[in-house]
């Protein structure tokens, strides 16, 4: 299903991909003054949202490279476009996300990403450890950014997508980096139960298990 939603919206025009909404709920939240961060996890079409976004406003969104450079190369030409920049998950990633807020644009992550050896700590997500990112709460504290969820619902019997932004609470005023990630994947797990048919289980979650170190 994902593959074929990304390789229609892929070769057509930011406007024309939102012809495909068919309801924005929360788009509101986009007019805080505040500098935001989209929390955009692999649940529903997640190609679609940073492209409807980048229709009319300026939107970074963080990417993790593919170990194939010709893959690579070829995801990067299609998403990489107008007011879509993408910033791999690297140094001058960071860098780039940094800039983006400094300048009130948006920026987004996939909070579910296995974000590797240095960029992660293990915490619980559906009662199983996974390796969590805490790149997002770390900006987030250093910013003072608000934070939404955002997601695009596939409407039944292909009548589109519906967008969908909730401003969720990360703990950041907890004890630990640990608590702001805990908050996270329970905010994601939230989500995936109402509708869990739509989220990509068969993304790599798990795939360490243990502590780096």
């Amino acid at each position: 299903k994902n593959l074929t939603e990304s390789g229609l919206i892929w070769n057509q025009s930011f406007s024309k991909n939102a012809h495909y909404i068919c309801n924005f709920n929360g788009e509101h939240y986009l007019d805080n003054p505040k500098k935001t961060i989209l929390l955009v996890p692999h649940i529903g079409c997640w190609e679609l949202t940073g492209r409807v976004l980048a229709n009319n406003r300026k939107v970074t969104f963080m990417y993790k490279p593919l170990r194939s450079q010709k893959q690579n190369d070829y995801l990067f030409k299609r998403r990489n476009k107008g007011n879509l920049t993408m910033a791999s998950a690297d140094k001058p990633g960071i860098l780039m996300m940094q800039r983006a807020l400094k300048n009130n644009e948006l920026i987004g992550m996939l909070p579910d990403q296995d974000p590797g050896e240095e960029g992660g700590i293990m915490s619980p997500f559906f009662n199983k450890e996974a390796n969590t990112m805490t790149l997002l709460a770390k900006i987030a504290n250093k910013n003072d950014c608000q934070i939404l969820m955002f997601w695009a619902k596939r409407l039944p019997k292909g009548r589109g997508y519906e967008l969908n932004i909730e401003p969720v609470d990360l703990n950041l005023n907890g004890d630990t980096l640990e608590d702001h990630v805990v908050s996270m994947n329970r905010c994601i797990e939230d989500l995936i139960r109402k509708m869990p048919e739509q989220y990509m289980w068969s993304y790599k979650r798990f795939k360490s298990t243990h502590s780096y170190g």
